[in-house]
């Protein structure tokens, strides 16, 4: 039975959780990873969101899958095979624990970068912030258990927030930061 979604407060402790996520993730997976990152709704301060740490890996290559997929489910996590976005593989936390998820995308991709700046967007621009929280307790109230419905619903309000944060980009000279673990 899949857990219903809540939204919460921000949580002080999700930057502490990520660090222990991706301390063991830079362990398990040494030399293979180029960079590390805390992406998704609980890696902006005070934003409120559901309670899930999402994890971004960058690597060099998606092949051979076995050489961070091994590693990966050494530590529990379950691999994805059936996730419909080609351009990551993805990985959910092992039965029983927190809710983590890992995206293991190609070091220097579109899809690699988009969610950082994503990220780096919604920690300089509070207002935004503000109103993603606001939609995110009214989707997740409406949606309950229905998280293809959620998400779907969240696109709107991601790729106008995309268009700013690219204008932004460009004002800024925006570069990704160094890897976060």
């Amino acid at each position: 039975m899949p857990r219903e979604m809540r939204t919460m407060p921000y949580d002080e402790r999700w930057p502490q959780r990520f660090q222990r996520e991706a301390d063991a993730l830079r362990e398990a997976l040494g030399d293979l990873v180029a960079d590390v990152h805390h992406i998704g709704s609980t890696s902006v301060p005070g934003l409120d969101a559901k309670p899930i740490i999402d994890v971004q890996i960058s690597v060099a290559s998606f092949d051979p899958l076995d050489a961070f997929r091994v590693p990966l489910e050494s530590l529990g996590f379950c691999f994805r095979a059936d996730n419909p976005d080609l351009n990551k593989r993805y990985f959910r936390e092992p039965p029983g624990t927190r809710r983590t998820h890992i995206h293991v995308f190609r070091a220097g991709s579109w899809s690699e970068q988009i969610a950082l700046l994503f990220r780096d967007y919604m920690r300089a621009h509070d207002e935004n912030a503000r109103r993603y929280a606001e939609l995110k307790y009214r989707l997740t109230a409406q949606s309950r258990d229905d998280r293809r419905g959620y998400t779907a619903s969240k696109s709107p309000f991601i790729w106008e927030t995309m268009a700013k944060a690219h204008r932004w980009s460009q004002r800024t000279g925006w570069q990704p930061g160094p890897s976060d673990a």
